[in-house]
């Protein structure tokens, strides 16, 4: 079967696009939400999802987990052991909802906030940390994790994602890609061109935006006078605003939005309406420029306490489950601040060893210039 006529097939047997979500429409719902604030189920005539007490229970843990590590982080940072850090805070639902409704094959282009998704993908803490600490570049695989390194030139993943996806279609593959960005970067170019590409080639890929309020300091009012979801039908694709802080709407939106991709019908722009709870990285000083009373309204959306009083409505969790997903969470809170005051200082020379593939005469003499330099100093040793 050709490339063409295997598109042709993906594309027949596709998930539809309800009415209202397809390019051009005005009529968009301004918000997909299954979990209230307060914890109460409710259903979406178009995004239907079934999950078992277990699956609750799993995603519950999942967000509690992935903001332990978090705040370990930032604690990490103000004392020292961190160079930077970007806190996920407010957005895990976003996060571990999409990261969730990733089949094994699909594959994921984060920024350098996407600390929940990497938990999705098997991607260890500490590797994340270590970069963060200056100590590696990474740390993981990413054709081993399907989930490709942190990228922090701001929407430069976007056409990253969309040429891979591109080339699943050419080689007929079933699979998706997700790219993740947030609402300041959807004003950059590089978003807006991998936007036109991935429409015009139909390209499997869904770009996922967490619109958390605030690109540092700029709120989401300058970058845009629609809502962002809107701007997909300029290019020809459908796009969703879904709630960022409720995991199962999150969760069955990016499924539907997956599925739809790997279909053959082409990319989707979810919006993940939600908030950056700390500050932009640990540079930066929000009571600078917005106000309490936002954050502590927000804080009655919190996607932990509202998955956590849905478990309680409905008798899905015991308290011997809360006592210990609490204890999990200590342990790797443990774990992660005794493995990152242990990370080894790497030696500085590995810095020349991956310029280029094969052995260099110019990246030889820098390698040697730079130890006879950090020779120069008392001790001999590389500083």
């Amino acid at each position: 079967m050709t490339v063409k006529s295997t598109a042709r097939a993906r594309k027949k047997a596709a998930p539809g696009v309800p009415d209202n979500l397809r390019a051009g429409s005005g009529s968009a719902p301004e918000l997909v939400q299954l979990l209230t604030p307060e914890g109460d189920r409710v259903e979406h005539p178009d995004f239907p999802l079934t999950a078992t007490p277990e699956e609750l229970r799993g995603l519950y843990r999942d967000l509690v987990l992935v903001r332990r590590f978090d705040a370990e982080a930032t604690s990490l940072q103000r004392q020292g052991e961190l160079g930077l850090w970007a806190s996920l805070l407010g957005q895990e639902a976003a996060q571990v909802g999409s990261g969730r409704a990733m089949r094994p094959g699909d594959y994921a282009f984060p920024t350098y906030r996407e600390h929940g998704v990497a938990w999705c993908r098997d991607v260890d803490p500490l590797n994340l940390l270590g970069m963060f600490r200056g100590v590696n570049h990474g740390g993981w695989d990413p054709n081993e994790k399907n989930f490709h390194l942190y990228t922090i030139v701001i929407g430069a993943q976007a056409l990253h994602a969309t040429g891979y996806a591109m080339g699943i279609t050419k080689d007929g593959a079933d699979d998706a890609v997700i790219a993740y960005f947030g609402d300041g970067a959807s004003s950059q170019g590089d978003v807006n061109e991998a936007f036109t590409f991935a429409s015009v080639y139909n390209s499997p890929v869904v770009f996922f935006c967490q619109n958390n309020q605030w690109a540092i300091s700029e709120p989401t009012t300058t970058q845009t006078r629609i809502p962002l979801y809107r701007r997909a039908s300029g290019f020809g694709f459908p796009g969703v605003r879904v709630d960022g802080n409720d995991v199962l709407a999150c969760l069955a939106v990016t499924r539907w939005a997956l599925d739809h991709a790997r279909s053959g019908n082409g990319p989707v722009l979810i919006e993940a309406f939600t908030y950056r709870m700390g500050a932009h990285t640990t540079s930066d000083d929000p009571t600078r420029y917005r106000l309490t009373e936002e954050t502590e309204a927000w804080k009655a959306k919190d996607p932990i306490l509202r998955l956590k009083a849905h478990l309680d409505k409905e008798g899905l969790a015991d308290e011997a489950f809360f006592a210990e997903v609490e204890a999990a969470s200590e342990a790797l809170g443990l774990r992660v601040r005794e493995g990152v005051r242990s990370m080894p200082d790497p030696d500085p020379t590995l810095i020349f060893d991956h310029v280029y593939a094969e052995p260099h005469a110019q990246v030889a003499e820098d390698r040697a210039e730079y130890i006879a330099y950090a020779a120069s100093f008392e001790g001999g040793e590389h500083h």
